[in-house]
């Protein structure tokens, strides 16, 4: 590989074909993946979100179920309503917007999800289960980044893998997906004593912690596959956790932000919208 930019909006474009193709075999059976959106609050941006998914749903077919509540809602109310999504047949997926209103536990919410229904893969059940190397619905944005990496035919087996973040959400899940591909995996941090030394000893790095160009070109070794999972505000608008510019003239293989793993995140939990209820309809 040499210099490659991986395209995730073109990516994610072949996903949702295929996840609609599958949402048509689906019905052909009488069943319409549905997926359930909960927001609690008016936050703008969490808003936008769930807008976001409701255009992405009825792209592919899937049914898309809106709940917004008022900010003041009470756990045991928002804890009622999950279970009470819970129990319906008619609901294959359910998302919580997270952050939730600081007298809510979102750890709490999150467990409280049916593991089955779980699709942003967070229930710790389901991280539960990858960790074992068992079949569950996986996070959306690292599952995103593997299919990114597959769909380049990047080798995993045996190769050094570095992961740089800790996080329940993206940095341990990668982690574990590229143990179950073979590569060796180191996991690094902001707090890494010897971040640029380990990083030059890998061949696929993945970036997930949260700092706005913390990788340099100078990191990376020469031909290396780079995934940029970092979304971060800045002055200049949105960049990665990688120096674009001075990391592209290195790598072999590189994600762009945006356009890069942010695309896939979406057509991923989509993707697990209709494993759930491909699970129900072989279950029925």
């Amino acid at each position: 590989m040499n210099n490659i930019v991986m395209d995730g909006r073109a990516v994610s474009k072949k996903a949702k074909e295929s996840i609609a193709a599958k949402v048509l075999e689906l019905g052909k059976k009488g069943i319409v993946p549905s997926l359930a959106v909960v927001l609690v609050g008016d936050d703008p941006a969490s808003k936008v979100y769930a807008g976001q998914k409701k255009k992405n749903c009825e792209s592919v077919g899937i049914s898309f179920d809106f709940h917004q509540l008022p900010g003041e809602t009470s756990e045991s109310e928002l804890l009622d309503l999950v279970e009470e999504l819970n129990r319906d047949d008619g609901v294959n997926g359910i998302l919580v917007e997270m952050p939730l209103p600081g007298h809510i536990s979102n750890e709490r919410i999150q467990a409280a999800i049916d593991p089955d229904k779980d699709v942003d893969g967070s229930n710790p059940a389901n991280l539960g289960r990858l960790m074992s190397g068992l079949p569950s619905l996986r996070p959306c944005t690292p599952q995103g980044a593997m299919y990114l990496m597959d769909s380049y035919d990047v080798e995993f087996e045996g190769k050094h893998a570095v992961v740089v973040g800790r996080s329940n959400i993206v940095g341990k899940p990668v982690g574990m997906m590229l143990l179950e591909k073979n590569a060796t995996v180191t996991y690094c941090h902001s707090r890494t004593a010897n971040l640029t030394e380990v990083l030059r000893s890998a061949d696929i790095v993945v970036a997930a912690v949260g700092r706005p160009k913390m990788i340099t070109g100078e990191m990376i070794k020469p031909g290396a596959v780079v995934v940029d999972v970092g979304i971060n505000s800045t002055e200049d608008g949105i960049v990665g956790d990688v120096d674009y510019d001075s990391v592209a003239s290195v790598a072999g293989a590189i994600s762009p932000v945006p356009g890069g793993v942010g695309p896939l995140t979406i057509a991923m939990l989509l993707g697990n919208v209709v494993t759930s209820a491909e699970r129900r309809c072989s279950e029925s």
